[in-house]
């Protein structure tokens, strides 16, 4: 997902079920939730990253090792607010969410961007418990082998965002894609609008 806030670009999660990103230029920084690879693409992050003349990049504590033996040096969220520019990057959230009881759990960290006079915007990652408080425009999955659509919409009503931009859905069928947009319009929060970017256009908010 590309966010565009206080004159800065940041891509989060450019990973390996995600679209051609390597055309992705002028880049202020890349964010990084967790190692999984359709959040991390191992094979074409080392040539975006080059692309965009070593952009900084902030990531879970895992991730670290992860990028450090593709050749990238990343720092790791510590649980403190980091600043670029104008914008505040706070880290939210420590670990992914529960997938099965027989596969480890793996750190996630989400992050809530902000600016003065900018809406806020929160990304979760692959976990739905983090407290990121009020925000403006929420992503949120849509779909996930962690997540029920219970899950899915009782996360929309416990944050209440205005926005929400719905992600992680490269595992449904068009006509299963439907039926939880449906789900998150009708069983979510009545104080959301639901705005779906499948199309690849710019959507603007104004604060």
């Amino acid at each position: 997902m590309l966010v565009e806030i206080a004159d800065r670009r940041i891509l989060i999660d450019p990973g390996a079920f995600a679209g051609d990103f390597l055309g992705v230029r002028d880049l202020d920084a890349i964010l990084i939730t967790h190692q999984h690879p359709d959040h991390l693409d191992q094979a074409r992050l080392p040539e975006l990253v080059r692309a965009n003349g070593d952009v900084p990049i902030w990531c879970d504590p895992q991730s670290v090792a992860v990028l450090a033996d593709l050749g990238i040096e990343a720092s790791a969220h510590d649980g403190s607010a980091v600043s670029l520019g104008e914008v505040t990057i706070q880290p939210v959230g420590e670990m992914h969410a529960l997938i099965h009881e027989d596969i480890p759990r793996i750190a996630n960290v989400g992050v809530r961007l902000s600016a003065e006079g900018e809406p806020t915007f929160f990304h979760p990652g692959d976990a739905l418990d983090g407290e990121p408080g009020e925000v403006d425009v929420l992503a949120f999955p849509l779909n996930a082998p962690w997540q029920a659509s219970r899950d899915m919409t009782g996360f929309l009503r416990r944050l209440a965002a205005p926005h929400a931009v719905p992600m992680h859905d490269a595992l449904l069928s068009s006509t299963g894609r439907n039926l939880y947009l449906r789900q998150a319009g009708d069983l979510g929060s009545k104080e959301t609008a639901i705005h779906d970017l499948s199309d690849g256009q710019v959507w603007r908010v104004d604060a």
